[in-house]
């Protein structure tokens, strides 16, 4: 595909970042609100019933208690660390982005995409996510140059249609 004037993106992720999408996305939508409900019952389960409770129950509570709260977490940085050694990961990628549509290169072997192709376009907080499909995405960190990412939201917007843009 031939690109005229793309925005360029030289994308190395950290674990901190692997980890903070993977936050975001166990914690979403319906499942989030039911991990927060959860945790703040086994609380208050937890603080109220101390004095009239087992040790058998409070043991549950309590890990009930961490289990969204701290396991989860814990357990996802694991996970996002074992990832960003991955060469996939590790080695980095170039991402370049035009009205033509998205060149992905790595390691000598690239890949385009065409806007169609593009599910959706999300950013949270300073992260900017660009969905394949359910399952793959490309992640745009916030160490990314502020003058290029705004660059980029335009092209976002000029490109995708606002039902597949979220927070852009």
């Amino acid at each position: 595909m031939e690109q005229n004037n793309p925005l360029v993106f030289e994308v190395k992720l950290t674990a901190k970042e692997l980890w903070k999408f993977s936050m975001y996305h166990s914690n979403k939508g319906m499942a989030g609100i039911f991990n927060v409900i959860f945790s703040l019952a086994a609380i208050f389960l937890l603080i109220t019933r101390w004095s009239v409770i087992s040790i058998t129950y409070r043991v549950v509570f309590l890990i009930c208690a961490l289990m969204f709260t701290v396991w989860q977490p814990w357990l996802l940085y694991l996970k996002s660390a074992r990832q960003a050694k991955k060469p996939a990961i590790a080695d980095g990628m170039i991402l370049s982005f035009s009205r033509e549509g998205i060149v992905v290169s790595q390691g000598g072997s690239g890949l385009e995409l065409i806007w169609d192709n593009i599910s959706r376009a999300e950013q949270t907080g300073s992260m900017i996510i660009i969905y394949m499909d359910k399952v793959h995405a490309y992640l745009l960190p916030g160490s990314v140059e502020e003058e290029k990412k705004t660059q980029l939201m335009e092209l976002l917007k000029e490109q995708l249609p606002p039902e597949r843009r979220k927070r852009i």
